[in-house]
């Protein structure tokens, strides 16, 4: 063992040696990783290393391809926000950023948002109106966004003092405003970058608003290093550097019992939670933290099978969601995290399972949907006359745990008799591309994608994501309804529900239990598993907590010290 790693470094040296000798261009980025089994150094007595599965982005906290937990712990760490959760998961104004923002008219609805004089991005830019309006517009207009209904209702944007007090005025009453506006972007470095929004923070932060800017991403190494912002306007973190450091469960927990890693936050499979429990208590701590993400099927109605609700709910009634998330999961923190509701994750307050769809297949069930559909079996397969029933089945390709769960969703339909087909475009291209909203009249008879297996957001204001999950666009001349969503589904009855509860006007609760047994019938999407990640940390380090819910650990980077530091 103690061969292989001398043998190890070595070889990393004279590839250094080597690379030095050389004029050739680094080599291109790639989206697979091999993980790290070996830490070269012990950390500095004012750094933390937190050990990670995975630092490739792109790391746009606003992109539904972006979603990571690295993306996570990067905006946490250096983008500002003018709400952060509170420690019950409720919204709580960013102090250090915001003096006030508040409701001040009710017609037309205007929230006033004001910024502190001093707060600034790392190049000594202010903070101010340009940055809001630049998420809005994107926000607003391009696909593949996080939450994009709330940001849909705003109207107008304004700005008094130099851009420091901006004015925000809504279309209608929208009581979810909070959630808006978090981690803003540098817009005068964003704003005219080649390729647009697809390219903001695809490699790199171009500047920090928070209390760590970045100072180096290499992904070959797996390695992100973070350093005190020394231009943040507020109280400066107790750490110089936190170390963000790929490895797979066994060499991050043998790097966390040594003390190389002062910390990790990982998402294991059964394997490696044994690895982390293996290493005690007192000595170190482990913790289930939930992420507000939900792994889910989506079964869109764009294709002329799909768009029949009978075949829709045929495939539900062939799917084995508890095999799906023991495929997802492999046993790990997220196997616990069942989820049986369509809105709100199992984590969040009030949630309160509604599913109508079986954890277990039920092939009789679908054989008899299938023919009333019009489908007949011919040689164990179906099909509507002379054309087999043949789905095209989607995942992300750099999201292994949901190619896994795409395989066995394919081998569960096959083995009902559906011919499926699988694709695995990069995340970017599933969401700004292939699962872009158009008007169904567009997409009618031609080849989409039928069935997505990814993950859903499932943080923010639940009116919110009712609407961006399930809602419709708004009606331009007589285009008729639009789909506005990934699922690629807009039903107007459904959505006069959508309305009332986004504005205030029906509560959440009403809503819910008014719209979800709807989209159960409907079968729109199948939710499996809400993904968690394992906390693990180690004595050394204090102030690391799991964070307010939807936040996660990195939310508590600011507080984090060594007390040899």
């Amino acid at each position: 063992m103690w061969g292989r790693g001398v043998w190890g470094v070595g070889a990393v040296a004279l590839a250094l040696v080597l690379g030095a000798c050389t004029n050739a261009p680094p080599p291109p980025l790639v989206t697979s990783e091999l993980p790290r089994t070996e830490v070269s150094k012990v950390p500095a007595p004012n750094e933390a290393v937190v050990g990670v599965d995975s630092v490739v982005g792109g790391y746009n906290p606003h992109k539904l391809s972006d979603q990571s937990t690295i993306t996570a712990a990067l905006a946490n760490m250096v983008l500002p926000s003018v709400f952060r959760p509170g420690p019950d998961g409720t919204p709580a104004l960013d102090r250090t950023l915001m003096v006030s923002a508040q409701v001040t008219s009710a017609q037309p609805y205007l929230v006033t948002y004001r910024l502190k004089p001093e707060a600034a991005w790392s190049d000594s830019a202010p903070i101010a109106a340009e940055d809001f309006v630049y998420l809005w517009e994107q926000a607003r207009d391009e696909p593949g966004v996080v939450d994009s209904a709330g940001y849909r209702l705003i109207s107008n944007i304004s700005a008094r003092d130099s851009g420091r007090v901006v004015e925000v005025t809504f279309a209608k009453p929208y009581p979810g405003w909070r959630e808006l506006f978090g981690n803003l972007l540098p817009s005068h470095l964003l704003k005219d970058i080649p390729g647009g929004w697809s390219n903001a923070l695809k490699d790199n932060f171009p500047a920090a608003g928070g209390p760590f800017s970045i100072k180096n991403i290499d992904r070959d190494r797996g390695e992100v290093v973070l350093e005190r912002n020394d231009r943040y306007w507020s109280t400066p973190v107790p750490l110089d550097r936190v170390i963000l450091r790929r490895g797979d469960a066994a060499s991050i927990a043998s790097a966390v019992h040594t003390g190389h890693d002062q910390l990790a936050v990982t998402a294991p499979d059964s394997k490696g939670m044994a690895e982390f429990s293996g290493l005690g208590s007192p000595v170190v701590t482990t913790a289930a933290v939930p992420k507000p993400a939900v792994a889910t099927v989506l079964l869109r109605p764009v294709s002329t099978p799909m768009a029949d609700q009978r075949v829709r709910s045929a495939i539900v009634a062939l799917t084995d969601r508890t095999a799906l998330m023991q495929v997802g999961t492999g046993g790990g923190p997220g196997s616990t995290l069942v989820a049986n509701g369509l809105v709100l994750p199992p984590s969040a307050r009030g949630y309160a399972p509604t599913a109508t769809a079986p954890a277990k297949p039920d092939i009789a069930l679908a054989e008899g949907l299938l023919t009333q559909a019009g489908y007949t079996k011919v040689n164990g397969s179906w099909a509507l006359g002379e054309t087999p029933l043949n789905l095209v089945i989607a995942a992300p390709a750099d999201h292994p745990g949901y190619l896994a769960m795409a395989r066995e969703l394919q081998r569960q339909l096959s083995a009902g008799g559906v011919q499926s087909r699988l694709i695995t475009p990069a995340a970017d291209e599933l969401y700004t591309t292939l699962l872009a909203p158009r008007s169904a009249t567009a997409v009618a008879g031609a080849a989409q994608v039928d069935l997505v297996v990814a993950p859903q957001p499932a943080g923010g204001d639940p009116a919110t994501v009712l609407a961006t999950r399930y809602g419709c666009a708004a009606a331009q001349g007589d285009t008729g309804a639009q789909s506005a969503n990934p699922t690629g589904f807009c039903d107007p009855t459904v959505q006069q529900t959508i309305d009332r509860a986004i504005t205030g006007e029906m509560s959440l609760g009403d809503a819910l239990a008014a719209v979800e047994p709807a989209l159960w019938s409907k079968a729109i999407a199948l939710p499996v598993y809400q993904e968690a990640d394992a906390l693990v940390a180690g004595r050394e380090l204090t102030g690391v907590a799991a964070g307010p819910p939807g936040a996660g650990p990195f939310a508590t980077a600011p507080q984090w010290q060594r007390p040899s530091g």
